[in-house]
């Protein structure tokens, strides 16, 4: 296992600590789960979204005694596993984890399926900003030298697939930045950080967890935080809007899914369970410490009909920026 890799998963040791107590407290939902649970994640092991799905895993298998297998599928953009969930039974026992990419992914016709009509959102984990990462051989040290240095050459960044939360999000900043982007799709943020160290590519954005834990290792440099405000852990890195372009932001949700039709009270038990673990005391305290938060409680009805609202502005978002998805 690459070394960055390690790093994230050592944090999820970290971050598990001390709160298991409190949700193996909890009475076990009536008949559910009597068998594993499948998580399958849409990226490579090692990211934002890969280590949110090993807490919320952990959180299942903690609270009822069940075994939670995580199922990397990573590639085209996150297709590959949202296809898979979209087939399996609607019995929760096999989820999809994600980001906003499910929303991206229908919103940018890379599904044949309507996604607001094939799955039913179940809980949503973190809310995290993206760090925008570069190589250390870059020049540019801030934004606008960024930029300037795009003019003479085209800068490759890396994301977790086509049409995915980051291809859209380098998109945007590049129109509204003017800068000369090529996007090189990987199967995961731990990848493309990777790329980046190895001089593969020039940038990459990492969620909050991942690219702070690739920022401590030496080897890539932090140019700007993506969400409106500074990352507490990361005081002195200035956002994006700070740097000249106000209003711009790169953030992402990470949750679970499950296909549409599953039973509303196993969706309202793992909607509660996961809830309860991602709010323990400990485990707010350790997504801080990395720049993320717990996501507001929201029941399922009402996850589903925020998504159904957010696809239409999504949807419009992907059309003005004419994304090449193919």
């Amino acid at each position: 296992m690459p070394p960055l890799m390690k790093t994230i998963f050592r944090w999820l040791t970290a971050g598990m600590l001390g709160f298991s107590a409190a949700v193996l407290a909890q009475p076990k939902a009536a008949e559910f789960p009597v068998r594993p649970i499948r998580l399958i994640v849409t990226v490579a092991p090692g990211g934002g979204a890969d280590a949110m799905t090993r807490v919320a895993g952990r959180i299942m298998s903690e609270r009822w005694g069940q075994s939670v297998v995580v199922d990397n599928r990573p590639g085209a953009g996150g297709v590959i596993a949202t296809e898979l969930v979209a087939r399996a039974a609607p019995d929760g026992y096999t989820l999809l984890s994600l980001g906003d990419t499910l929303m991206l992914v229908g919103a940018s016709k890379l599904v044949p399926f309507d996604v607001r009509k094939t799955f039913d959102p179940v809980v949503n984990l973190t809310s995290q900003p993206y760090i925008l990462l570069v190589g250390l051989n870059l020049p540019a040290k801030n934004m606008k030298e960024l930029i300037a240095y795009s003019v003479t050459q085209t800068l490759s960044y890396g994301s977790s697939g086509i049409g995915g939360i980051v291809h859209v999000g380098m998109e945007r900043l590049a129109k509204v930045t003017g800068g000369k982007f090529l996007h090189v799709p990987y199967k995961g943020t731990a990848p493309s950080i990777i790329g980046v160290i190895g001089g593969e590519i020039q940038m990459v954005p990492g969620s909050s967890i991942a690219a702070t834990a690739a920022i401590k290792t030496g080897k890539v440099r932090g140019l700007a935080a993506m969400g409106l405000t500074r990352i507490a852990t990361l005081p002195d890195l200035p956002t994006v809007a700070e740097q000249g372009w106000p209003d711009y932001k790169l953030t992402n949700r990470y949750g679970l899914a499950a296909p549409a039709g599953t039973p509303r009270a196993i969706l309202a038990a793992l909607n509660r369970t996961v809830s309860d673990g991602m709010h323990a005391p400990q485990m707010v305290q350790r997504l801080a410490a990395e720049g993320a938060q717990a996501a507001d409680r929201r029941s399922p009805e009402e996850l589903k009909a925020e998504f159904a609202r957010e696809y239409v502005e999504v949807e419009q978002q992907v059309r003005q920026l004419n994304l090449q998805l193919n």
